[in-house]
């Protein structure tokens, strides 16, 4: 299962080898796949956990996730491949970092985390009270009975626990947090506290643009012209809102859905809404450049959604909910449209807008492509390695201002 946060490590690992940097990759082991490869340039090393081998006790077994709090093994695997690899910076991305935090108080390799969700206040990472409504703040008996609807008691109760100790040591052991949007920075209590961030957003590949090869599944595509959503049929990516809103519109062109079914994807769909299940990243692609213009009506506060910057590098606008890290990405009447969120009303006259009104939808279009350019990883990387210089020159006892131009490119995993 390889979703944004997956493909994102795989984008900047490529990007930073291309940029001259010596980079490996610590991940997860899968069943089938082999403890170290070469992924072009990159060496990627799949480690084992304890907590891996127990499937049952995740959430999706095809995704299993690094617990909120050290897995033994895990550590264990962290220490050897630092030994091994001997980096410079480590870059961590989500809950993986609890593993690494014990291995790094004797080796204190500068470490940057990237915050990919709400995972470091939120056990359930969605910031979603009870999955119906954007949480005030967290406390132990309003946190473990909202994650015990999602993981069941014996589970929430170990995760919660342990996402507050380990955000706890986090918020002392981290030298720069990296969150996503500025809504990922607020929410997690970063921004106005003082703890070391910079708000990076996710990037896609320069070469997005570029078409792949057409897939076998492009056949079951309606004739051009069509509305696309992508992401999991979820009540919290808004599918529900969505269906509703569409119902509405007059004279409509198809709805497709390409995505994952989850157990709250609807079972009965409009008629002309096409759904076509999980495709090839390539296809997807093919897809944005046949539809008239993309819509993620999520009810949750996505992060930073790379769907979005896909449809802008495709040239379509996007019909986005005002919550979460949407705002940093959707700029309202320039690149696509933003409505409250779960209002299913306001997600139909967005629609309706862009469909009876061509010129706006060609001008949303030509300044979606100008503005993703900001958001590819020429504009972004360089972003994220001044990171690396930075951590490393306070590590040194070095200001960040200071000698900029004299510093040799770091290695990282």
């Amino acid at each position: 299962m390889i979703g944004g946060e997956e493909r994102h490590v795989r984008n900047l690992g490529a990007a930073l080898a291309k940029r001259g940097h010596t980079v490996a990759v610590g991940t997860s082991r899968h069943p089938g796949s082999p403890e170290v490869e070469w992924d072009g340039s990159v060496r990627v090393h799949r480690l084992p956990g304890t907590l891996q081998r127990l499937a049952a006790i995740h959430a999706d077994p095809e995704r299993p996730h690094a617990p909120p709090f050290p897995d033994p093994e895990l550590a264990s695997a962290l220490r050897r491949l630092v030994v091994q690899e001997s980096p410079d910076v480590v870059h961590a991305h989500n809950w993986i970092y609890a593993s690494f935090l014990p291995v790094n108080v004797t080796n204190r390799i500068p470490l940057v985390v990237t915050l990919h969700d709400y995972g470091l206040a939120c056990a359930k990472k969605n910031l979603m009270h009870r999955g119906t409504q954007l949480c005030s703040g967290r406390a132990l008996t309003k946190c473990i009975p909202c994650a015990s609807r999602h993981y069941g008691a014996l589970k929430a109760t170990a995760v919660t626990l342990g996402n507050w100790g380990t955000s706890f040591l986090a918020r002392r052991g981290v030298d720069r947090f990296i969150p996503v949007s500025h809504a990922v920075a607020r929410y997690t209590n970063l921004a106005g506290t003082g703890t070391p961030h910079e708000v990076i957003p996710n990037f896609v590949p320069d070469e997005i643009g570029v078409p792949g090869p057409e897939e076998p599944c492009l056949d079951k595509l309606p004739a051009d012209g069509f509305i696309l959503f992508v992401g999991d049929m979820m009540r919290l990516k808004g599918i529900e809102v969505l269906l509703e809103a569409y119902a509405r519109l007059e004279r409509a062109p198809p709805l497709v859905l390409i995505g994952r079914r989850t157990p709250d994807t609807p079972s009965r769909f409009p008629p002309n809404v096409h759904v076509l299940g999980t495709w090839p990243h390539a296809a997807i692609m093919h897809a944005w450049r046949r539809s008239l213009f993309g819509v993620l009506p999520s009810t949750g506060p996505e992060a930073c959604a790379t769907v979005v910057m896909e449809a802008m590098a495709s040239g379509k606008p996007v019909v986005a909910s005002d919550i979460g890290g949407m705002p940093d990405i959707v700029d309202p009447g320039e690149t696509g449209l933003l409505v409250p969120p779960g209002d299913a009303s306001a997600l139909a006259r967005a629609m309706q807008r862009l469909l009876d009104d061509p010129v706006l939808l060609a001008r949303l279009a030509i300044t979606s492509l100008a503005r993703v350019q900001d958001l590819k990883s020429t504009a972004v990387v360089g972003r994220i390695e001044q990171v690396y210089r930075d951590v490393l020159r306070e590590a040194a006892g070095v200001q960040p201002v200071v000698m900029r131009e004299n510093l040799g490119e770091p290695s990282c995993f």
